[in-house]
This record gives C-alpha cells, structure tokens and sequence, in this order.
C-alpha cells in the first residue's frame, strides 16, 4: 500500500510518474485526453496553443435546433466558427421524385416545419405555373390568410426560443401560449394543426368551415391584445436588449453578398419583401408594411418580427372582410381532385355521401377518379422557379418536368439553409454568449436546411 501514498502537502501521488494529456489531431484542431497528472503540468503542455475547440450541439438546447456548432475559442472570444448540417436530412426533395403531383404536398410541408403552408403554397404554384392553370380568387385569398397565420406562428416560435436560450423563460412561455392560439385556429380551418397537406395543386382540399370568418376576427382580437404585452416584457427590458443590441452585427453589403433574405435582410436596412416586390397569390391588393431598420442586429430583427406579426394581422383582416365567393379548385377535372371531397365522422376518410356519389355516377367517373388518385394528372414537360415570401426569407421551388405523372426534379432554395452561412460573420470575433443570440435571431429551422 505505501506505493500509492500521496504527498499530504500537495495532494499528489508521489509515486507515479509524471504524465500529460496525450492530444491528437482533429479537422477541427488538437484535442487533448486528459487521464491524470497534475493540471498544471497540462497547462504548460498546452501553452504553445491556447486555442480550445468547443462543439455546441448538435442535441445542446441552445443550438436553435438540430444545430452542431463548432466554435474556436481564444478565452471567452470566438476566433472561428462554422455550422455542421445534416443531422435530420430527409431525402425530401428525392422523395418528392418518386411521388405523384399531388402527394408530393405531403412531403414538401414536412420541410420547414414551422412553415408548412408556405412550402405548400410555393410548390402548388410552381405545378400551376407548368399547367397554365389560374387558381381561383376565393382559392388565393384563403392561401394568403393560411400563409399570414403561418407567418405569426413561425415568428412566436423564433421569439419564444429565442427568449428561451438566452434565459428569458416568460418570453418562451408567452410565446408558445399565443401560437397555440395560432394552431388552434389553424386546425379548425384545415383539419391539422400542422403538415397541413391543404393546399393542392389548383386550389385548396376544401372550403373553409361555415364558422371560419367568426373564428379569424376572434383569434385578431386576441393577437392584438396580447402583442404589445411582447413591449412590456421584452422590448424595454434592459438585460433583454444588453443580450441583443449590437450583437450578430451584419450589414447590409455582407448581406447582399451572402445571398441573406427575410428579416435580417431588412435588418440591415434593405426593404425586400417578395409580397411587395414580386407580388403573387393576389398580395398586391392588401395593404401593408414592410418593416425595417438599419441597426443590422439581433434587436432589430426581434422587433422586425414582432412588427411583421402585426402588419400579418393588418392582412388577415382585410382578407376576411373581402372573401370573394365562388369555388376553391379549378374547374379541370382531371385536375381538381379532391376538392369535392366530404369528409366523414372520423374527421379523415371519405363521407359515406361521397363514395356513393362516386360510385354511382358512372363506371367511366369511378375509372377517371381511380386513376386521378392513384396515378395522377400529367404535367406538360418545362421547368420553372417560383419565390415566396417565407418566414426566413425567399422560399423558391426550382422545378422540372418531363410530362409525366412526378416531377422529374424538384430542388428547394431553403432560406434556413443560405441565412446560416452569416453564422460565422455574426459570430467571428464576438463572445460564446453572444453566438447563442446571433444564431436565434437567425432562426433557422433544421428540417429545411436538412431537406
């Protein structure tokens, strides 16, 4: 036993010899293993390079999703950064491939989850734009209510995490509360809280419910009431804009050269909304702002959503009180399914109304709806781009078509995925707090960037 005794002065085992850290070489620089030994024999080991890799995430809270982050450190300042993507890939734009026109709804709204009707609208216009299809007025006001619900949802989810990793917990709470008023109102328009699958190519599934335009003007009353607590809270908070001001700076030239668009676009002082600028789905007959600032940082883009919510309410409601009337699907047969469908009891399948309208008409009808279902309509060959003004940004669908039933390649311009190249320029030469708001006020949404 005496060979294991310890120096009682100093602690340390003065029959073992002396040992440092082994290190190794990574892409991402030296990585020591520290085993044993006395801390400061490491230290001196490690003086030639004081510099330490960090990797936050990919499962930390604080990487605003399914994020990794690998940050060199000098202290507490960041001397390099850079994002590691593809933990939650999907194959989704691969899939779309090997699905019909209309089930590929499915998939595309499955992307950026926190704007599931935005990707459903951008990818239905694209198949409308290569059918020479004109969608119904009552068709488009209805995707621009959808769209503008889906907006405010999208930035209480980007202030409530915000608020969340960066500690301020009744901002996070507050902000669940008011979208879940959001996705209530959501799901009794659409049948689905989220992954709607309600926009289809040429419309929409089905009408709204009777009940829609007193369901809408009750959620406004509500938004608007409860939005300028979101001033009280946070906006005048000292701590709240210590954290953000002056944080993530990012003009509007490296913008520009990064090919950043939606909030942090405007942040920097460049007033482009796809709404205003290329006008589609009738945007051009609402009146609205387009916020902006030119302080380029994270307080600027928190209070850029919070205006934009206010001016998507300005639109909800001169939607509900100019709803035209008439169908919500092209008049094309061979395209329009389903909008005729009846839902049943269950809320999912087919009324029973329905199936006996179907199966009696004629055998020709029962063939026609058959093949509709299973194989689809044809797309005249041709390829085209669509952009949305998405929550983050411009959402493009690039689409190509060799004149069959599926797409013969669909390729998405994510804006979760371009935006999250400014990381490094927000962060670079800032401190490890300061990454933590740079990359909320980014708001990037992984299942997007992973697609």
């Amino acid at each position: 036993m005496t060979e294991r005794l310890s120096d009682v002065t100093t602690g340390t085992n003065t029959e073992m010899p002396e040992e440092i850290a082994e290190s190794r070489r990574t892409t991402e620089g030296t990585v020591y293993t520290v085993t044993g030994g006395d801390w400061d024999e490491v230290l001196a080991d490690a003086v030639h390079d004081e510099r330490i890799v960090m990797n936050l995430g990919p499962q930390h809270p604080s990487t605003h999703g399914v994020l990794r982050l690998v940050l060199e450190l000098e202290g507490e300042t960041v001397t390099h950064a850079r994002s590691v993507i593809g933990y939650l890939h999907t194959g989704i734009e691969k899939n779309v491939e090997y699905r019909n026109w209309v089930q590929g709804v499915t998939f595309v709204t499955r992307m950026d989850y926190l704007a599931p009707l935005h990707n459903e609208a951008a990818y239905c216009m694209g198949i409308e734009k290569l059918l020479g299809v004109t969608v119904p007025d009552k068709a488009q006001a209805i995707r621009v209510l959808l769209m503008e619900l889906n907006r405010i949802s999208s930035h209480l989810v980007a202030l409530a995490t915000g608020g969340m990793e960066l500690g301020a917990l009744t901002g996070m709470t507050s902000g669940f509360r008011e979208r879940e008023e959001t996705l209530h109102l959501l799901e009794h328009l659409t049948g689905l809280r989220m992954n709607h699958a309600f926009i289809r190519p040429g419309g929409l599934a089905q009408d709204l419910p009777a009940d829609a335009v007193e369901k809408i003007t009750a959620f406004v009353k509500v938004m608007e009431k409860r939005l300028p607590d979101y001033d009280k809270l946070l906006t005048g908070q000292p701590i709240w804009r210590n954290r953000l001001a002056g944080v993530g700076y990012l003009p509007v030239d490296a913008c520009l050269a990064l090919g950043i668009t939606g909030p942090i676009l405007r942040s920097a002082g460049l007033a482009w909304d796809l709404r205003k600028v290329e006008p589609y789905c009738g945007y051009e007959n609402y009146q609205f702002d387009v916020p902006t600032s030119n302080a380029a940082d994270s307080f600027a883009r928190y209070l850029l959503r919070l205006e934009e919510m206010h001016q998507s309410l300005r639109i909800i409601k001169q939607v509900v009180k100019s709803l035209p009337t008439g169908p919500v699907m092209v008049e094309d047969a061979k395209i329009a399914w389903p909008a005729q469908l009846t839902i049943g009891s269950d809320g999912m399948g087919n009324s029973l109304e329905h199936v006996r309208k179907i199966m009696g008409q004629s055998m020709e009808s029962l063939i026609h709806h058959f093949k509709l279902v299973t194989e689809g309509f044809k797309v005249p060959a041709g390829q085209v781009y669509v952009p949305i003004e998405s929550p983050r940004g411009e959402l493009g669908y690039h689409m190509v078509s060799d004149g069959g039933t599926r797409p013969m390649r669909v390729h998405v311009r994510e804006p979760s995925f371009v935006n999250l190249q400014s990381m490094p320029a927000m962060c670079e030469g800032g401190m490890v707090a300061d990454v933590i708001a740079s990359v909320a006020s980014i708001d990037p949404v992984m299942g997007g960037c992973d697609r």
